[in-house]
């Protein structure tokens, strides 16, 4: 059947929130506003592929002035699941809601767990808190390469990530040790979204994170979008960290990225491919390099890099192409914590042929989007969302 687009280009902007949701106070996130916040640090943000697009006629951004026309349509959205993780978020795009939120550990995991996991891998296991990946190599690598016992630790997320050198516990090892924590903390009372394997090198004061890192997620909890374009024959191409947050469901080629900029390449790449469906990006580096580090100076950066790399994506993209660039949750960098917050993301959706941008109804929840794709593809529409695909034009 024919498509309204042949092409569906999706960038998630991980943790680019545009201001505090309505129910932001029960998360603790009063007054978060990634955006905003970033901006005024910034003293304004150079970004005028979003600001043709109508980025500030959502709300207005400091430096990134108003269209008089909008290229795109523009709204915000609210997230409906409980929580405010990439899972959530990306999963509610698709068409899911979460009613019950992942599990954190602020405190570390249960003795209970621990111990399972050390009769069961044969290696002790040292750490267990919450820390930055680099900061605890620097404190516990040394002690992990003379005993061999494995570094566990976690975050605001939730992940329990394991960290092996790979000269000691061989990568192979590690990854079953990993598939081990995974079967442990499918359900409750763990229900933890991701085991994230982080293998190593290197001597202490000097230990690099290799790029076998695995993650090894929860499935998602029903069908998602992704699911019903695949079963169609329809392609789904995941960029990034995409694949791993669905478990490769629904996924029909994957493309790993390294950075934001990777990511814009690979990008590129699919912009220049023949198919028909879906290109699905994360830029992973706004959340786990900039936001949970509390750095808005490199925040904004990136924004302003991430920015430039549109002049490329505008130019290559075809009459019967759909661009949509949105966010999966907050994470203010000037916010007290390191954990995301709870937060309108932007929606911003462009295709050649538009004749003006309009201003669309505040969406209710992410998986507008998704419904909007099934529609347009033609596939079963999810439970939850409502499609905006009809009033583009």
């Amino acid at each position: 059947m024919a498509h309204t687009y042949k092409r569906v280009f999706l960038i998630v902007m991980d943790s680019v929130g545009i201001g505090e949701s309505p129910d932001a106070e029960k998360y603790n996130d009063k007054g978060a506003d990634t955006f905003g916040h970033i901006a005024e640090h910034c003293n304004g943000l150079h970004m005028p592929n979003m600001a043709k697009l109508g980025l500030s006629n959502i709300r207005e951004i400091k430096g990134i002035g108003k269209a008089e026309k909008p290229l795109a349509y523009y709204t915000k959205m609210q997230e409906a699941s409980a929580g405010k993780d990439t899972m959530t978020g990306h999963w509610e795009i698709m068409g899911l809601n979460i009613d019950t939120p992942f599990n954190v550990f602020p405190d570390g995991f249960p003795e209970e767990l621990i111990s399972q996991l050390e009769e069961k891998t044969g290696r002790k296991i040292i750490g267990n808190k919450p820390a930055s990946g680099t900061e605890i190599l620097d404190e516990l690598g040394k002690q992990h390469m003379e005993t061999g016992d494995l570094i566990v630790y976690t975050s605001a997320d939730s992940v329990l990530q394991i960290a092996a050198h790979e000269e000691i516990v061989p990568i192979d090892e590690l990854y079953k040790i990993c598939e081990i924590a995974r079967e442990l903390t499918l359900d409750d009372p763990y229900m933890i979204g991701r085991v994230i394997a982080r293998p190593f090198l290197g001597e202490p004061g000097n230990f690099t994170r290799t790029s076998n890192r695995h993650d090894y997620a929860l499935k998602p909890f029903g069908r998602t979008v992704m699911n019903e374009l695949k079963d169609n024959d329809i392609d789904v191409i995941a960029i990034g960290k995409i694949s791993d947050i669905y478990d490769g469901e629904g996924v029909t080629k994957s493309l790993r990225t390294k950075s934001n900029m990777d990511g814009m390449d690979k990008l590129v790449d699919t912009l220049n491919m023949d198919f028909t469906g879906l290109s699905f990006l994360n830029l992973v580096d706004f959340d786990a390099l900039y936001g949970h580090r509390r750095d808005p100076q490199g925040y904004g950066q990136a924004l302003e890099e991430y920015d430039a790399r549109l002049e490329e994506v505008f130019d290559l993209l075809k009459e019967d192409d759909l661009l949509i660039i949105t966010a999966d949750h907050g994470n203010d960098p000037v916010h007290h914590g390191t954990d995301h917050t709870r937060e309108y993301v932007p929606l911003l959706v462009y295709n050649k042929g538009m004749q003006e941008g309009k201003e669309l109804s505040i969406r209710q929840t992410f998986a507008d989007i998704g419904a909007t794709v099934a529609e347009n593809f033609g596939v079963a529409m999810p439970k939850h969302g409502k499609s905006f695909l009809k009033e583009l034009n």
